[in-house]
């Protein structure tokens, strides 16, 4: 009696998962079981590199897939990016906070405001255009030590909050020697006048103002033809000793070198002399400085009734000094 043979069925691994079934309107692919020695006929061999791993599902039919991550991995990553994006959005708040810090005043910031040292608010200072083809003040072919510029553009500007002084009148910034000459006391105006006649004064420019607190200051240059002749005006008429006797107007007694004064904010090619009034005092306190600078000599006032205050006197004399250097 013959025996029909039957056919061995596939052995398929222990715990392989079953593919999926296809998308529908695909044709339909054969189970795929891992080969144990020879594949069987109606199997299809696996390659290699293509067979899943044991404990991972086999990958769905249709277009390949990213390969997934481990749960373990993932979480790392999810780690890392979340880290990632807090870290950029930290990075632009704080470039934020420093571009509004590096705009802003420094007193508009708070905790890096600075305490009101009493200074006074001038303008951004800029020093006028020379003519064309004229050398700067200091330059080795300006022998003479000319400054070229109009001598108005080279005056110290009013601070913020000031008002004009009314007692000086001046004209496009220019003034006249009798107007200068009231600057000191009425005993020594005439002296005075002569030396400047000698000396053949060329322009007096000048500026004033009052401060909220009753400060009063004023500002004048004399410009002169060569620096020789300013220097020889100054020393002569001016700069004695250190003591003057060449009293500015409300000076009670004399006025003497102001050992307290700052002098490393030097400007080169210019000097500094300045003075404070000496004791007793009347009502009305005077600081004054003048600056020698090329051809020209400066006067800086200022004056209050009780006290002038050290912190704008300095500044306006070294913001005076510096548009002169």
């Amino acid at each position: 009696m013959t025996t029909e043979a039957q056919p061995t069925p596939p052995v398929t691994a222990p715990e392989a998962a079953p593919v999926t079934a296809p998308a529908a309107g695909t044709p339909e692919a054969a189970p795929v079981t891992a080969p144990a020695g020879t594949p069987e006929a109606g199997t299809v061999p696996v390659p290699p590199e293509a067979a899943p791993a044991p404990d991972a599902p086999a990958p769905p039919a249709g277009p390949a897939p990213a390969p997934r991550v481990p749960f373990r991995e993932r979480r790392v990553l999810r780690a890392v990016l979340r880290w990632t994006a807090a870290t950029v959005v930290l990075a632009a708040v704080g470039t934020g906070t420093a571009y509004g810090i590096v705009s802003q005043e420094r007193t508009d910031v708070p905790g890096l405001s600075t305490l009101d040292d009493g200074r006074w608010q001038y303008p951004k200072l800029t020093k006028p255009t020379l003519p064309a083809g004229a050398p700067l003040p200091y330059a080795p072919e300006n022998v003479g030590e000319i400054h070229y510029a109009d001598l108005s553009a080279l005056l110290l500007p009013a601070p913020a909050g000031s008002r004009p002084d009314r007692t000086l009148p001046t004209e496009k910034g220019r003034t006249t020697v009798d107007r200068y000459l009231r600057e000191y006391e009425e005993d020594e105006r005439e002296a005075l006048r002569e030396h400047m006649t000698e000396s053949r004064v060329r322009q007096v420019a000048a500026r004033g103002w009052t401060m909220p607190d009753g400060t009063v200051a004023r500002v004048f240059l004399l410009r002169f033809h060569t620096s020789a002749v300013a220097g020889e005006f100054f020393v002569e008429n001016v700069a004695s000793g250190p003591d003057l006797t060449l009293r500015p107007v409300g000076v009670e007694e004399m006025s003497s070198v102001d050992d307290g004064y700052d002098r490393r904010a030097e400007v080169t090619g210019t000097e500094r002399y300045v003075y404070d009034e000496a004791a007793p005092r009347g009502p009305v306190h005077v600081r004054h400085a003048y600056i020698t600078a090329g051809d020209t000599v400066a006067l800086v006032v200022l004056s209050r009734e009780g006290e002038v205050p050290r912190v704008p006197f300095d500044q306006t004399v070294v913001l005076q000094n510096q548009l002169l250097g």
